[in-house]
């Protein structure tokens, strides 16, 4: 994640803020300028930018912004939807019958903003259904009901569910410690749904499912038998060795999912310590140092990646345990995994956008204007 600043007075602010606190300027995030710009109210209800790149255009909020403060995306004047690109991919929101639901539904729409400001550095930005049915991404957030089978967190064909009680705190951890998880977040959820998502529009029946068998496993064995298996038995011995989670060890399609989610947690966090400009120069040279040369996506290798990582990591863990949280990365990456990741990287880097190469956002739009519709991902 970036850093920004509001573009008034100069104060940092988050990708979540809708207000500066500082000069109570209203906040907004810019999909297409990757900026959470200042605004200053226009002429009915719109809004006009005081970012450098666009300032003095009118824009207006998302529905849900301006409606129902679930969202803090701004849209151009002329767009024809009332809804952002990622409120647009909600289809289905919970039942905004109590406070709580409606609390669990920007929980839900926070962590998934997120989730889409990784894909779209990455330049993997996902389709809706409206645009392609079959292609495209949509979400659902759905409740259990008494007399109800239990709502499923999960991915079918590109719509991804998640239930509601995972935006419970309580709920959610009982559930790690039920499981016998190292981690659970809500957006750990939304990441590794995607990774079902982007192995159907990446891997699936392309040039990459040969390596990608060779390093997870054939993922036409049964998958319902295959989990069945692992519920029933638990995760092979020693799993620790190949794997990043136990659950990555029940199906080559989950052990993509789990890996895919680590790649994009590493990524986005490198991206925010580069934009922080942490280093780590220890006293004691035996300690692990890191200086981050560049954002991880520009960054010669993936060993150099890996090398980065490693060190913040530890420093991570080591300011938790100072203040008596519990580790803020409680994982290993044994080889085969960082192997399993490096694989993410290069499929990554081959749908790489002129972006990422060095080019101005501007300058990939023009280009993508001139682009076929096949080449894009979610497009057939």
């Amino acid at each position: 994640m970036k850093t920004f600043h509001c573009d008034k007075c100069s104060q940092q602010v988050f990708f979540e803020n809708t207000l500066c606190g500082a000069c109570g300027s209203m906040l907004g995030y810019q999909p297409e300028i990757r900026a959470v710009s200042s605004f200053e109210p226009s002429d009915n209800g719109y809004w006009r930018s005081l970012n450098p790149v666009n300032a003095g255009r009118v824009f207006k909020q998302c529905s849900n912004y301006a409606n129902q403060h679930v969202c803090n995306w701004m849209l151009d004047l002329d767009d024809a939807h009332d809804l952002c690109a990622s409120c647009q991919l909600t289809v289905v929101i919970p039942t905004l019958s109590s406070e709580k639901n409606h609390l669990f539904w920007q929980r839900l729409e926070s962590a998934k903003r997120r989730l889409l400001y990784s894909l779209w550095f990455l330049g993997l930005k996902p389709v809706s259904k409206e645009e392609n049915e079959e292609t495209g991404l949509a979400f659902q957030f759905l409740e259990d009901e008494s007399g109800s089978e239990k709502v499923l967190t999960g991915h079918d064909d590109g719509l991804i569910t998640l239930n509601i009680a995972e935006a419970d705190p309580a709920k959610r951890e009982g559930t790690r410690e039920q499981m016998h998880e190292r981690y659970r977040t809500l957006l750990g959820h939304f990441r590794h749904e995607s990774g079902h998502y982007y192995f159907d529009r990446l891997i699936a029946d392309g040039p990459w499912v040969e390596g990608y068998r060779q390093l997870f496993g054939d993922e036409r064995q049964d998958y319902s038998e295959c989990l069945k298996s692992h519920y029933a038995n638990g995760a092979p011995v020693n799993w620790e060795q190949s794997f990043i989670s136990s659950y990555a060890a029940s199906h080559p399609w989950e052990d993509w999912a789990e890996t895919w989610a680590h790649y994009l947690h590493m990524i986005d966090t490198l991206e925010t310590a580069h934009a922080c400009g942490l280093s780590l120069n220890p006293h004691n040279v035996a300690e692990p140092g890191m200086v981050i040369s560049a954002s991880p996506m520009k960054i010669d290798t993936f060993e150099e990646i890996i090398k980065d990582w490693f060190a913040l990591t530890y420093v991570l863990n080591s300011l938790n345990r100072s203040v008596g949280m519990p580790d803020s990365y409680p994982f290993t990456l044994p080889a085969p995994v960082q192997e399993k990741l490096h694989f993410i990287h290069r499929v990554v880097l081959g749908y790489a956008e002129p972006e990422r190469q060095g080019m101005t956002q501007q300058q990939t739009q023009s280009q993508s204007q001139s682009q076929s519709q096949s080449q894009m991902i979610g497009v057939t």
